[in-house]
C-alpha cells in the first residue's frame, strides 16, 4: 500500500512539473510523450484525483486547465472506457446516451453545414450564404443547453464524490467555447471581412469538437464508474427543465426492476399481508412484524438468492438513505460501479459458503457504523439470500 501511495505522490509531483512547463510556454507536443508515460495504466479517476490534489495545494484552476489539450492528445484513439456487462448508458433516455446523441448532432451540423458554408463563402460571399451561416451558428449555440445540463446536473454529483478539479476545469473551457461562438455570431451579424468570419467560426467549431472528444473519452468514463443508478435517474428526470441540444430524447429511461410480489408468487409463496404468521417460537400479525422490524435500533436490508433487493427496514433514524425504488433491483446496481466489485465479492463468498458473515466499519462524522453481512439459509441449509445489518455503535462504545 505504501508503494502505491508513493507512486501516486511521485506521479502527482511530475504532473505539477508538466503543468508548470506548459505555463512557461512549452507546447502540447513537447510534453505529450512524458504525460503519456506518467499516466500509463492509470484510470481517468486517478488522474482527476491528482489534479484535484494539486488544486487543493493552491495551484490555480486555470493552470490545471492547461492539461485539457494534453489529455485529448494522449488519450485520442487509445483510452479504454470502462464497460459493464449490461451498459445502462447504451439505452435511449439515459443521460450519457443523450449527451452522446447531442454530440453526434453537433458533429453533423459542423461537418455537413457549417464547414461547407465556410468553403462556399470564400468563393461566393453573398447575403444568402451569410444568412445560412448565421442560422447554422444559431443552431450551434444550442450547445449551451448541453453544457448547462453537464454543469448543473452532472458536476454536482461529481463534487459529491470529491471530484472537484475536472468540473472546474471543464466549466472554464465551456465558458471559453461559449465566448468563441458569441464572437463568431457577432462577426457574422456585422457582415465582417470573410477572413475574420472564417477564422472565428473555425475556431469555435474546433473547440466544440475538442470538447466532444474530452467528454466522451475522459468525462463520461469517469462519471460512469462513479455515479450509481439512482443518481443517473435523478439527472435524467431533471434534464427536461434545462432542455436539449439538436436532439430530444424520445424515450424515458427506466432502470430494470423486478416485481418482487410476482416473484414471490412464482416461487410458490403467498405474502401474508393480513392475518398471522406462525413461527416455531410464537405467532405475530403482519402489522406486529413490520412494527417490530422498524423499531429495531439497526438497519436491515435483505437480498434474495438471485441478488434482488427484496426488503429493507424503515427505522426512524436510518444510517444510509434508502428509497422504495431499490426494491426489485439487482444489488450491484445499488452501488457506484467503482465499488461493485467489492459487493460482488461479498455475495460470491457468502453464497458459495466460503464465509458465513463479513464485517466492515466506517466513520461518518460523529457516528461509527458497523456493517455486517450474513448468509441466510433455510432449515435444510439451502442458501436463501444475504442479510445486511448496519448499526451506529458509537453510543455503545461510549457506555461506561
Amino acid at each position: 500500500m505504501s508503494e502505491l501511495i508513493n507512486n501516486r505522490e511521485y506521479r502527482q509531483k511530475l504532473l505539477k512539473q508538466l503543468i508548470m512547463e506548459l505555463h512557461e510556454g512549452k507546447s502540447v507536443e513537447e510534453v505529450k510523450e512524458r504525460f503519456a508515460k506518467l499516466i500509463e495504466g492509470v484510470s481517468p479517476s486517478e488522474i482527476s484525483a491528482m489534479e484535484n490534489a494539486l488544486i487543493r495545494e493552491g495551484l490555480p484552476v486555470s493552470e490545471v486547465q492547461r492539461l485539457c489539450d494534453v489529455h485529448a492528445a494522449v488519450f485520442k484513439g487509445s483510452i479504454e472506457q470502462i464497460h459493464m456487462a449490461e451498459k445502462a448508458e447504451d439505452n435511449p433516455g439515459h443521460p450519457v446516451f443523450t449527451f452522446k446523441a447531442e454530440n453526434r448532432a453537433l458533429e453533423r451540423l459542423i461537418s455537413k453545414t457549417i464547414r461547407p458554408l465556410l468553403n462556399d463563402l470564400k468563393d461566393n460571399n453573398n447575403d444568402e450564404n451569410m444568412q445560412k451561416l448565421k442560422e447554422a451558428l444559431d443552431k450551434l449555440w444550442e450547445v449551451d443547453r448541453h453544457y448547462l445540463r453537464k454543469e448543473n446536473l452532472l458536476f454536482p454529483f461529481m463534487e459529491k464524490y470529491d471530484i472537484v478539479a475536472p468540473p472546474k476545469v471543464m466549466w472554464g473551457v465551456d465558458d471559453e467555447i461559449r465566448a468563441d461562438i458569441k464572437e463568431a455570431k457577432r462577426l457574422v451579424a456585422e457582415n465582417a471581412d470573410i477572413s475574420l468570419v472564417s477564422e472565428a467560426v473555425e475556431k469555435a467549431v474546433s473547440r466544440v469538437e475538442e470538447m466532444i472528444f474530452k467528454e466522451e473519452n475522459i468525462l463520461f468514463p469517469m462519471v460512469l464508474e462513479t455515479l450509481d443508478e439512482d443518481e443517473w435517474l435523478k439527472i435524467a428526470k431533471e434534464s427536461d427543465s434545462i432542455g436539449y441540444c439538436l436532439y430530444t430524447p424520445t424515450k424515458e429511461w427506466k432502470p430494470v426492476r423486478v416485481n418482487v410480489e410476482k416473484k414471490v408468487q412464482s416461487e410458490g409463496e403467498k405474502p401474508a399481508s393480513e392475518g398471522y404468521v406462525k413461527f416455531e417460537s410464537g405467532i405475530l400479525s403482519f402489522h406486529e412484524i413490520e412494527a417490530l422490524l422498524n423499531t429495531l435500533p439497526i438497519d436491515i436490508t435483505f437480498v434474495d438468492k438471485d441478488g434482488i433487493v427484496k426488503y429493507f427496514s424503515m427505522g426512524k433514524e436510518r444510517i444510509f438513505p434508502r428509497t422504495k425504488a431499490v426494491i426489485g433491483r439487482k444489488v450491484h446496481n445499488c452501488h457506484p460501479p467503482a465499488s461493485v466489485h467489492v459487493v460482488e465479492k461479498i455475495v460470491e463468498d457468502l453464497q458459495s459458503g466460503k464465509k458465513e458473515h463479513e464485517d466492515f466499519w466506517i466513520k461518518k462524522g460523529d457516528i461509527y457504523v458497523l456493517i455486517r453481512y450474513f448468509t441466510v439459509k433455510d432449515k435444510n441449509g439451502e442458501f436463501m439470500g444475504i442479510l445486511e445489518v448496519s448499526q451506529n455503535i458509537a453510543p455503545i462504545q461510549a457506555i461506561t
